[in-house]
């Protein structure tokens, strides 16, 4: 009896997250191929059975969807539309699925750019931390006609329980921007309170165990509180820039819409200082700059 080819699968941009999505892809029976700007970062997975490509257009050639996982809008530009980008090689009517998070306008001009050569595109940020991409547990946030959501729900479902569905191209790029905007509000705030409890002299022990059994222990509380502390930023899985960057995405979506951020304001000025000094170092050091015991 014959074997039906493998489904052929693009996945592009091999980051602590994108590394554990192509992995949950290939354990579901894609034939994945990848491209990262190094391929030291792909061996194990081609290991694992990944065809690896020297750039995007030879990943994308006669894929049935291309998932991209980069880290701004520049770098979403290049892979798709770039001299050797997706874009010129994958077939028409491909998925073009973005996980990246990128500002609300790009979402828009590349869905525009891609449906101009035939693609279908589909807005899919992603929540979650690596371990969770790795598990096939993230949350991902939809923007996206209804059909074509459809169409991509066998590439989905191997990356996450939890498909949130906004509307269409853009919508999930919003709220992803406003989740992440909230998020640099909450860490500066918790940076901001353990700081002023050290200078208080209070006994810091005692402070971790009132913080994490409070009512303002939210999961970010609970994840970013004992770190601080402890000044223990050690396998970083998300950076001072990359929040920097989604805070920066975030306010210009916002101030289009409303006219008074001032905390969204703050949260911006807060991460470009520590993206300045800190810049590929764990968002939770920002409390080096509020502090004077920097980490041991």
């Amino acid at each position: 009896m014959a074997h039906r080819p493998r489904t052929r699968v693009a996945f592009i941009g091999l980051g602590k997250m994108g590394h554990g999505m192509a992995g949950r892809l290939l354990d579901a029976g894609f034939d994945v191929a990848v491209w990262n700007r190094s391929k030291a970062k792909a061996d194990d997975l081609i290991g694992r059975g990944a065809r690896w490509t020297d750039s995007p257009a030879e990943a994308a050639r006669e894929t049935r969807a291309i998932l991209t996982m980069v880290a701004d809008d520049a770098a979403s530009q290049a892979v798709w539309l770039g001299p050797e980008g997706a874009a010129s090689t994958a077939p028409a009517d491909a998925l073009a699925i973005e996980c990246s998070t990128v500002s609300h306008q790009h979402a828009l001009d590349m869905a525009a750019a891609l449906r101009a050569r035939d693609l279908v595109y589909i807005d899919c940020p992603v929540t979650g931390l690596p371990d969770a991409a790795a598990r096939g547990e993230l949350t991902l946030l939809i923007g996206a006609e209804p059909n074509d959501l459809d169409q991509a729900r066998p590439f989905l479902a191997p990356l996450s329980q939890t498909i949130r569905y906004f509307g269409p191209v853009g919508a999930g790029t919003v709220y992803k921007l406003i989740n992440n905007l909230m998020g640099a509000i909450q860490i500066a705030g918790i940076a901001e309170g353990i700081a002023i409890a050290e200078q208080a002299g209070l006994d810091m022990a005692l402070v971790r165990e009132a913080i994490l059994s409070s009512v303002v222990a939210s999961p970010q509380v609970v994840r970013h509180a004992p770190r601080m502390i402890a000044r223990d930023f050690t396998n970083a899985t998300f950076t001072a820039a990359l929040r920097h960057k989604d805070a920066v995405y975030a306010l210009k979506l916002g101030e289009a819409l409303l006219p008074h951020l001032p905390l969204s304001r703050a949260a911006v000025e807060i991460y470009a200082k520590a993206a300045a000094a800190m810049p590929a170092e764990d968002e939770g050091r920002l409390i080096e700059l509020l502090s004077d015991q920097p980490r041991v």
